[in-house]
């Protein structure tokens, strides 16, 4: 059985968006909608309050949580979400799961794109260089890539990324240990950035699945929401 993970803490303020229990309800129920397959859906949280009753809550660790975005404060900061790479992690998640960021719209059937076979799968070609993933999803079995936590150094890690020309916290050091060799998706699976593939025409593709809100905009976005094809699959 699949276990479907997202994530919700608090944010430092002034963060640009904000997360709340209906946010977590509502990828819920795209996921049951989009995703007929046996599952669990789990929700790494430190606010278990107002979630359905149907979620899986995990009490939220601190590992890494004072650990700023090597760029900026300002920018957001998941390194927690590393311990997803732990080598006993099977026993918290379960032997297969995938990783999905809040701040998306499920639009149509992912067993497509969920049911994938290989130890590990990330969402490429949002950044560069080539080789990057986007944090936002990837699908493993649980333990299959232990050296992304094992080998992190929150002294010296963030900055190697970096240096190596990766941008972003959890991901660009994921993108660092794990390289060009590994599966991924692209928008030929239908997985899709709102920010770099929509956004300057509005229209959904027709071969989408899933649309990510990985930048300043989200879904429930006043000058977004009002998009059809956000209020018919964004409930």
């Amino acid at each position: 059985m699949l276990s479907v993970v997202c994530w919700k803490w608090q944010p430092f303020n002034g963060y640009r968006s904000t997360y709340t229990a209906e946010t977590v309800n509502v990828l819920k129920r795209m996921v049951e909608r989009h995703y007929p397959d046996p599952h669990r859906f789990v929700c790494v949280t430190d606010d278990p309050r107002g979630l359905d009753p149907g979620v899986c809550v995990v009490p939220m660790w601190n590992d890494h949580a004072d650990l700023t975005h090597p760029s900026s404060p300002l920018h957001p900061s998941c390194y927690r979400r590393l311990k997803a790479f732990a080598p006993d992690i099977k026993a918290v998640f379960g032997p297969r799961f995938v990783s999905v960021d809040l701040d998306c719209v499920i639009v149509d059937d992912m067993r497509p794109v969920w049911n994938r076979t290989e130890d590990f799968v990330g969402w490429g070609g949002t950044t560069k260089p080539a080789s990057s993933f986007n944090g936002s999803m990837f699908l493993m079995t649980a333990g299959a890539r232990p050296k992304v936590w094992r080998d992190f150094n929150p002294r010296y890690s963030p900055g190697i990324a970096k240096t190596a020309g990766f941008y972003g916290s959890d991901q660009a050091w994921i993108s660092y240990c794990l390289g060009a060799q590994e599966a991924r998706w692209t928008v030929d699976d239908g997985v899709y950035s709102y920010r770099l593939h929509i956004a300057h025409h509005g229209r959904l593709p027709e071969n989408a699945r899933v649309v990510f809100f990985n930048g300043k905009k989200d879904p429930w976005s006043p000058e977004l929401s009002g998009l059809p094809w956000i209020q018919q699959h964004y409930r």
